[in-house]
């Protein structure tokens, strides 16, 4: 039996962040989606385009009563700003992160000054000194901060093997995704990343590197607008069979609904 095997399934929902400063359709989304959702991944600036601290809204997540993930990305940040962002986190109570290099910004450039490597390192040693300052300076056992890493369908490069947990690049086919998992020996849980195509217009205009949308679901999508929720939804399913990972990082995108009510039916929570 593996280690993922052993563990409970989570699924970690996505939301949508807000590119203004109302956030009633983040909480929406967020009661939507509670009934399936164990955890919530809150994106930053995912797109290239401002939207509010993942920070702020994962602390929205847990004054609702549920645990979240903040997205923090290498891009828009140096140094200074990823530990002033690490430091608000405390001050919230927010305590898991996941670290991505983050896509190319509309206008502008990239900073060079951070990349996943840097920060998990930079934040293991940032988180330590904050559990110090917070408990006078005694060890006060585990620390209080998990940072995650997301991962290709490739070899997993050594350092990342430092994560307290991983997120897949989204995928289209079960095999593929077990395959490349029975390659990667780690303890730590791995989440197989899972994406909602929400129309034929979305799935002929997939932008992933190396991925495409496959062709019997752009003709599925082409007669019914459900498809693609239907079939991730199928493939949540079959991942959690498939015993090979811990869970699922699901991306609903607009589809929140229509998924919220399929995986309730099919994924009730323990």
């Amino acid at each position: 039996m593996t280690a993922a095997a052993q563990r409970p399934f989570e699924l970690i929902c996505e939301i949508e962040p807000a590119t203004t400063p109302d956030l009633t359709r983040v909480r929406h989304q967020i009661g939507v989606l509670s009934p399936v959702a164990t955890t919530f991944l809150i994106p930053d600036n995912h797109i290239g385009r401002a939207t509010v601290s993942s920070v702020a809204v994962a602390h929205e997540v847990r004054q609702m009563g549920g645990r979240s993930i903040a997205c923090l990305n290498a891009r828009d940040r140096n140094l200074l700003g990823f530990r002033r962002d690490l430091l608000t986190a405390a001050a919230y109570g927010v305590d898991q992160f996941l670290f991505v290099y983050g896509d190319e910004p509309l206008a502008g450039a990239r900073t060079s000054e951070l990349n996943v490597r840097t920060m998990l390192s930079e934040g293991r040693g940032y988180a330590e000194t904050l559990d110090g300052e917070r408990h006078g300076g005694r060890h006060a056992g585990g620390p209080s901060m998990r940072f995650g890493a997301a991962c290709g369908l490739r070899p997993l490069p050594a350092w990342k093997h430092a994560a307290d947990f991983l997120c897949v690049q989204v995928g289209f086919s079960l095999d593929d995704l077990v395959a490349w998992r029975s390659t990667v020996d780690v303890d730590v849980p791995v989440y197989a990343g899972v994406i909602v195509i929400a129309s034929a217009g979305m799935a002929r205009n997939f932008t992933i590197p190396g991925l495409t949308v496959p062709a019997d679901l752009v003709a599925r999508l082409d007669k019914d607008r459900n498809a693609g929720v239907d079939a991730a939804c199928d493939l949540v399913l079959a991942i959690r069979e498939s015993g090979a990972f811990d869970g699922v990082h699901l991306i609903p995108v607009a589809r929140y609904r229509e998924v919220a009510a399929r995986l309730e039916r099919s994924l009730p929570r323990s």
